[in-house]
C-alpha cells in the first residue's frame, strides 16, 4: 500500500509540473533535460490538436497569446475524457467556465470557439433517428417532419461565420446571427445563414416532435401576425422541402404498428 501511495504521489508531482512548470517544481529525481522532453512533447501535441480544432482562432491570436491560452487551459482545467476528439469540448468548457478574461481576448472569442467546435461535433456525431421510422418522401405538411440530430440551428451575438483575419468586429450586432450547421448525405459538414423564421421553424419542430409541418407553420403565422396564412403556408412548404433536400429534415415520421 505504501508503495502504491508513493507511486501515486510521484505521478501527481510529475503531472503537476507538466501542466504548470512555472509554479510546480519538477520531480527531484528527474533530470532537467529529460523533463524538458516530456514538457515540450505534451504541450506541443495539445497545442497542435487545438490549433486544428480551432483554426480561425489560432490565426487571429498572436503566438504568445495563443500559447498563453493553451498553458492556462492546462493549468486550470481538469479534463473528464482521455479521447482526443473530445478535447475540443473540454477546451470549450474551459472558455465558458474557467477562463479569466485577458485584455487581448477578442470579445467574440467564446462564440467563435463554439462555432468552430460545432463543426467537429457534427462531423463525428452519430445519427439517432431510426431510418425505419421515417419516410424520406413523406408529406411534411400533413405528416410529422423528423429533424436530423446532426442539424444544429444556432444563434450568436456576433457574425461568427464571417470572422477572420480581415474581419474582427469589436462589438456585437443589433440583431442575432442565425446559423444552421448540418451534415449532408455525403457526410460533409455545411453551414448556412438562416433567417428568424427558419430558426423558429426548426425550434418548434425540435421542441414539439409530434407536430405536423402545418401546425408549426400555423403557429409561426400567429406569432408574426401575418395577415395571409396561405402565403406563410406556401412559403413554409417550399422551406420544408429545401431543408429535406439538404438532409436537415430526414422525412416524415411513420406511424408503425407493432
Amino acid at each position: 500500500m505504501a508503495e502504491q501511495q508513493e507511486l501515486a504521489r510521484r505521478q501527481l508531482e510529475f503531472a503537476a509540473h507538466i501542466r504548470d512548470p512555472a509554479h510546480r517544481p519538477r520531480p527531484a529525481d528527474v533530470e532537467e533535460r529529460r523533463m524538458a522532453i516530456y514538457r515540450d512533447l505534451f504541450f506541443n501535441n495539445l497545442e497542435s490538436l487545438l490549433a486544428g480544432n480551432f483554426p480561425v482562432m489560432r490565426k487571429l491570436l498572436a503566438n504568445d497569446h495563443w500559447h498563453a491560452l493553451i498553458r492556462d487551459f492546462l493549468v486550470r482545467h481538469r479534463a473528464q475524457t482521455p479521447y482526443f476528439p473530445e478535447i475540443a469540448q473540454e477546451f470549450l468548457d474551459y472558455l465558458q467556465n474557467e477562463r479569466v478574461a485577458q485584455p487581448w481576448d477578442p470579445p467574440f472569442m467564446l462564440e467563435l470557439a463554439h462555432y468552430e467546435w460545432v463543426e467537429l461535433a457534427v462531423s463525428i456525431g452519430e445519427e439517432d433517428a431510426d431510418p425505419r421510422d421515417t419516410d424520406p418522401n413523406g408529406d411534411l405538411m400533413a405528416g410529422t417532419p423528423v429533424v436530423s440530430s446532426l442539424a444544429w440551428n444556432l444563434s450568436y451575438r456576433f457574425p461568427v461565420h464571417r470572422i477572420g483575419p480581415e474581419f474582427q468586429p469589436e462589438g456585437s450586432e443589433d440583431e442575432p446571427t442565425h446559423l444552421l450547421v448540418y451534415r449532408t448525405r455525403r457526410e460533409d459538414v455545411e453551414f448556412m445563414q438562416i433567417n428568424a423564421v427558419t430558426q423558429r421553424l426548426l425550434q418548434l419542430l425540435k421542441q414539439n416532435p409530434d407536430w405536423t409541418g402545418l401546425e408549426a407553420l400555423t403557429r409561426i403565422a400567429e406569432e408574426i401576425q401575418h395577415p395571409n396564412l396561405r402565403l406563410v403556408l406556401d412559403a413554409g412548404r417550399r422551406l420544408l422541402d429545401d431543408l429535406r433536400e439538404r438532409n436537415v429534415i430526414l422525412g416524415a415520421r411513420l406511424n408503425r404498428e407493432f
